[in-house]
């Protein structure tokens, strides 16, 4: 089967449906195809902190009805070193807040507004896809699904397939710098239906290791702790990752932690990742496909979205006012916003966590940075700035 419309997008995680409904909100015609089912998507367990520009778009496409009735907005966050708790009041410095509200409902609010937004998405095309003819103007989608063969034929392609799709991977290798730090360990995470032990998120540094408590809602928490690579979650059962983040907390938050059972439990490596450029002939990246962040800024999600902003508006310039320069200028442009989350990630790893290797002096340096924070206003509001999330 044959289809056309002005952009085919790749990927249904949230870079690709905000992006659909955005291109659908103006009135230009978009296909979204998705590798995995529907199922599927909604049950990977992905980021819940909100930055303004994410929660922003779901305003703006009159989603966030859910988002503003569940989720937990919030004005700090904490950063503790041993039993010194460095409160960061991101409200207080910036005027904004963050939102508190899962990945997996931000998708599912997407996905249940897409049919009556005209949206298509066809689910479970498997590893089928593939992207063609992308240095013209008539580029095209190619997948298979119930036996047969089918084609999209469009003015743009928008990858949002995430790390492993196919939308990367089409882009010529001469054409392309890449960079990459991979860090010396994981962070091993477990979700239960437990309530928070903060109302606020705390990132740890102890002796031990980093430890997170973070939420989902006022009944589901979210914590990790940094690992070893070598390390399985086989190697943690419940009792002693309970007991570990415990003790990594401090003993005020350690106190306060309510116990449950694995809702789920993975270990996840950690890496800085960035792709240029983001767009080659009539082919853009958005989120994981161009860029990976380590989870420590929570920047993941929210530059997804502050890549389909400025993709959205670009793609809708083009088709509704015959601007050909916010496309051309795409990639710059996101790009400059990537790598100050890229920085401000790295930043916040290298300060909370102990890395191999380190010695006295590396310590010396984290412990006088936290103290510099702890009495400095102005550091706490570039902190604050960056976590609430740099304007588009």
């Amino acid at each position: 089967m044959d289809y056309k419309t002005d952009v085919a997008i790749i990927g249904a995680g949230p870079a690709g449906l905000m992006l659909g409904h955005l291109l659908r909100q103006a009135g230009i015609g978009c296909i979204v195809v998705e590798r995995s089912s529907q199922e599927h998507v909604l049950g990977r367990i992905r980021a819940g902190v909100l930055e303004r520009v994410t929660t922003d778009i779901m305003d703006q496409l009159e989603l966030g009805g859910r988002m503003h009735a569940e989720g937990m907005p919030e004005d700090g966050f904490n950063l503790a070193d041993g039993e010194r708790l460095i409160r960061i009041d991101i409200k207080r410095l910036t005027g904004k807040q963050v939102m508190v509200y899962g990945q997996t409902e931000l998708t599912r609010d997407l996905i249940d507004a897409a049919a009556s937004r005209d949206l298509p998405v066809i689910w479970q095309t498997g590893d089928s896809v593939a992207v063609h003819q992308i240095d013209g103007e008539a580029p095209y989608v190619t997948f298979e699904k119930d036996g047969e063969t089918h084609r999209i034929d469009a003015r743009f392609i928008a990858g949002c397939d995430g790390f492993h799709g196919p939308s990367r991977r089409a882009i010529p290798v001469a054409s392309v710098k890449e960079y990459e730090h991979a860090y010396p360990f994981g962070w091993l995470g477990i979700l239960a239906d437990v309530p928070p032990c903060n109302p606020e998120l705390i990132y740890a540094n102890h002796e031990r290791g980093f430890a997170l408590a973070s939420m989902r809602s006022r009944t589901r928490s979210r914590y990790y702790i940094d690992v070893p690579l070598t390390e399985t979650v086989e190697d943690w059962p419940d009792d002693r990752l309970w007991d570990e983040l415990a003790v990594r907390l401090g003993p005020e938050a350690g106190a306060r932690i309510t116990r449950g059972p694995a809702l789920e439990k993975s270990i996840a490596p950690l890496r800085s990742y960035i792709f240029t450029p983001m767009q080659y002939g009539s082919l853009f990246l958005c989120g994981d496909a161009g860029h990976i962040v380590p989870p420590t800024g929570a920047k993941g999600l929210n530059l997804a979205a502050s890549d389909v902003a400025y993709l959205s508006r670009a793609l809708i310039a083009w088709f509704k006012k015959n601007d050909r320069e916010q496309v051309a200028g795409y990639s710059a442009l996101a790009l400059k916003r990537v790598w100050k989350a890229e920085r401000f990630s790295w930043y916040l790893t290298k300060l909370m966590h102990r890395f191999p290797g380190d010695g006295d002096f590396e310590r010396a340096m984290q412990v006088a940075e936290l103290d510099y924070i702890a009495n400095s206003e102005a550091m706490q509001t570039a902190i604050a700035e960056n976590y609430v999330g740099l304007p588009l």
